[in-house]
């Protein structure tokens, strides 16, 4: 029998976090905890004002596990060895996606599933792709008969994620420590095509041995005369079967966060603080400015006698938990509160609005601060994960999303008491 091949998948073309850690661990699916190499910022490293508008990921589980994508079940007779292509039927389709959208979207995407690859020693897909959904066909060296189970899989890795802040630190200074924001990923390797018979002694925990679990040894099928070519799987259907089904239901429950998400409940009141603010670029004239027009986004703006409290901010319904704060952005002006629409919310660079007050994590932002004695802030989305910021310093500029944040400190605001 040929020797198992691995390749891309085709029209895949993703990005490769490449790593360089031994492959034993590759091979096993375990809950692993990653090696500081695939980080780029470590926890309780020193940052600065500048980045507090800014997040990394930091990986917190994850689990590799082979998975068949595609698997047929094959009987070769004395007269029909040699090459063939068999077309293979779709078991289960992996998609990357990294948080609630259920795609990559941004740096702080690629980053965290460069992190995967780095700290468990494999090339995982860092863009969003996913695997075939069709049929595939795959050619093969048959060297002697018998029942066969041919596959393409890959080795799926899933887990968890946090997110770095730069924060005050109980200790002094500023320092990268975890926030609240979490989130799950999912991601696989290289794909890998083979053939396999229910007598051949293969590793434990491989791909190979995934595929030889599908066929149904000990079956008729497996231990009689059989003709040349397809043979049923009752394995490989039930195994199809539960993949659609966890297929389904995750979809269901994407929909429904999409839904809650689109239509806040109705807040009955707001408890804001005292004190009214305005959120301004450090030692610039430009803040943040609530739009007058339903359809437009927060603005950067320089205050005057029209600026009719658009750019005095409350915050409302404060709490805090680890020294960072949550709260809601009450503008003063239009009454409505801070928010990503919930139609472009799982874009990058998604603009920030007013909308009417409610029960939304949309609506909700994380404020990390600068040393006492300073007001330099930065803001992130609860929902989203995302830190705010604006691409130039310019009148008219509007307020966005960006999943890492700006890393050229635009970020960072100071919020002044008016």
């Amino acid at each position: 029998m040929r020797r198992t091949t691995t390749r891309l998948s085709r029209g895949l073309g993703a990005l490769i976090a490449t790593a360089t850690a031994a492959v034993g661990l590759a091979a096993t699916p375990a809950a692993a905890t990653p090696a500081a190499s695939g980080q780029t910022v470590q926890p309780g490293q020193t940052c600065t004002a500048a980045d507090l508008g800014t997040r990394h990921p930091i990986i917190k589980s994850a689990e590799v596990t082979p998975t068949i994508t595609h698997f047929k079940g094959w009987y070769v007779t004395e007269g029909s060895t040699g090459n063939q292509s068999v077309n293979t039927n779709t078991t289960e389709t992996i998609s990357v996606s990294v948080g609630l959208n259920g795609s990559v979207q941004g740096s702080f995407a690629v980053e965290a599933l460069g992190s995967v690859g780095a700290s468990l020693g494999l090339n995982v897909q860092v863009n969003y792709t996913r695997t075939s959904s069709t049929s595939q066909s795959i050619s093969w060296n048959f060297r002697q008969p018998g029942y066969y189970g041919l596959y393409e899989g890959t080795k799926k890795v899933t887990g968890t994620y946090g997110s770095l802040n730069c924060n005050r630190s109980d200790a002094g200074g500023l320092k990268w420590t975890e926030g609240p924001d979490t989130g799950s990923y999912t991601t696989f390797t290289t794909l890998e095509e083979g053939a396999v018979r229910c007598e051949d002694k293969v590793p434990a925990n491989s791909i190979m041995r995934k595929a030889q679990g599908l066929l149904d040894c000990g079956s008729p099928a497996a231990t009689a005369k059989h003709p040349a070519g397809p043979v049923p799987s009752a394995r490989a259907d039930q195994a199809k079967h539960d993949a659609d089904n966890a297929a389904t239901a995750a979809k269901a429950a994407q929909s429904m966060k999409a839904t809650q998400a689109a239509k806040p409940a109705p807040r009955a009141a707001l408890n804001c603080q005292p004190g009214a603010y305005k959120i301004d670029v450090p030692g610039k004239p430009l803040n943040w400015s609530a739009p007058l027009l339903a359809n437009d986004g927060i603005r950067l703006r320089e205050s005057s006698f029209f600026s009719a409290h658009l750019d005095n901010w409350r915050l409302c319904n404060v709490t805090e938990h680890n020294g960072v704060i949550e709260a809601s952005l009450w503008n003063w002006g239009n009454g409505g509160c801070a928010t990503i629409p919930a139609s472009i919310a799982n874009q990058e660079q998604a603009y920030l609005t007013t909308a009417t007050c409610g029960e939304d994590d949309l609506q909700r932002f994380y404020i990390y601060r600068d040393v006492p004695g300073s007001s330099k802030i930065g803001l992130q989305n609860k929902y989203t994960g995302s830190m705010m910021g604006h691409d130039r310093y310019a009148d008219g500029e509007l307020i966005r999303q960006y999943s890492s944040g700006r890393q050229d400190g635009t970020g960072t605001y100071t919020l002044t008491g008016v």
